[in-house]
């Protein structure tokens, strides 16, 4: 048995092959940037493990020996989920490492626009010394917080963020009734966009969401407005959300995430005085990497074992 570690940026892989090479796995190592490199280094391995290349029906198609697919992390928009299951390989995720981290990033930066920190900071070292140098500040509890996907992140980010402010409203279209956050109103996508003064994203990236927060919705934000992306790049038109920084609502963004990812040099969000940029670094915390990098190893090693990795998003062909 033999998987492939297609990409990683932890500089070395030492916990997954202490997990993996003790259950009898071989590992090999790569660095792919493209489905060429994936297809090139995954040539006779059963299973593999992705952070970012991309594993793409090609992938499947040129290595049929292939059974087996994990992600580290949450998302898992870098496989053709169809295209496994039309091959009956099974894909799998590591659904709950880094929950906290990432709540805690989008209140972080949430807080950080509605106070004007990354203004204030400008202001102070451009000379200017007043509270109102940047514009006006408004009390959190008479503002409306609007939360977009209400799963692990977006539950925890909304009952962490709204005792701080006048009320929440959550969109989340697949969850359970049960499931819902004490203190979240349920509200359409529209109505979140409409009444809220700041919107966190925290939905997954699938065909029914790629670009949907476009110019439609961001036109309806109060003036003033702003957005916090710690999901995935590819929910937001970024073009419409340049719009409306520069001449719609929005009075600033918080980023932790592209659609490329590093943005290219000279994109213009890189020079914005109102937007915070991080480098999807969201998830991270040295506890938070240990174990999304245990549990995705884990994952293969329950495959071989048990015919079922821990965390399965595809059920494959029990072979």
């Amino acid at each position: 048995m033999k998987v492939l570690i297609a990409d990683y940026d932890y500089g070395e892989v030492d916990i997954e092959r202490r997990i993996l090479e003790g259950a009898g796995i071989e590992v090999v190592e790569a660095q792919c940037r493209t489905e060429e490199d994936v297809v090139g280094a995954g040539r006779g391995v059963s299973a593999l493990l992705t952070q970012y290349a991309p594993i793409t029906a090609r992938v499947f198609a040129e290595l049929p020996e292939l059974r087996m697919v994990g992600r580290y992390g949450v998302g898992y928009d870098v496989v053709d989920i169809e295209a496994a299951r039309e091959r009956g390989v099974w894909v799998a995720n590591v659904p709950d490492y880094g929950t906290e981290e990432v709540a805690a990033h989008a209140l972080s930066m949430a807080l950080g626009l509605l106070r004007h920190l990354p203004l204030y900071d400008r202001a102070v070292r451009d000379g200017r010394w007043h509270p109102a140098s940047t514009g006006p500040l408004y009390r959190l509890k008479n503002l409306t917080l609007g939360v977009v996907g209400i799963g692990r992140i977006g539950g925890t980010f909304a009952r962490r963020a709204g005792p701080w402010f006048g009320r929440t409203l959550g969109c989340d279209p697949y969850l359970e009734e049960e499931a819902w956050p004490e203190g979240v109103k349920q509200a359409g996508l529209q109505e979140v966009f409409s009444e809220s003064l700041l919107v966190s994203l925290h939905a997954p990236l699938t065909e029914e969401t790629r670009g949907f927060i476009d110019r439609s919705l961001l036109e309806r934000m109060p003036e003033g407005g702003y957005l916090v992306n710690t999901a995935r790049g590819g929910l937001v038109a970024m073009d419409d959300l340049l719009w409306a920084l520069e001449e719609g609502p929005l009075a600033g963004a918080a980023l932790d995430v592209f659609p490329q990812e590093p943005p290219p040099a000279g994109h213009p969000l890189l020079n914005a005085p109102n937007v915070i940029l991080t480098p999807h670094a969201a998830y991270y915390s040295l506890e938070a990497e240990e174990e999304a990098r245990t549990k995705a190893a884990q994952n293969v090693v329950s495959w071989v074992k048990e015919g079922r990795p821990l965390y399965p998003v595809v059920e494959g062909r029990q072979d």
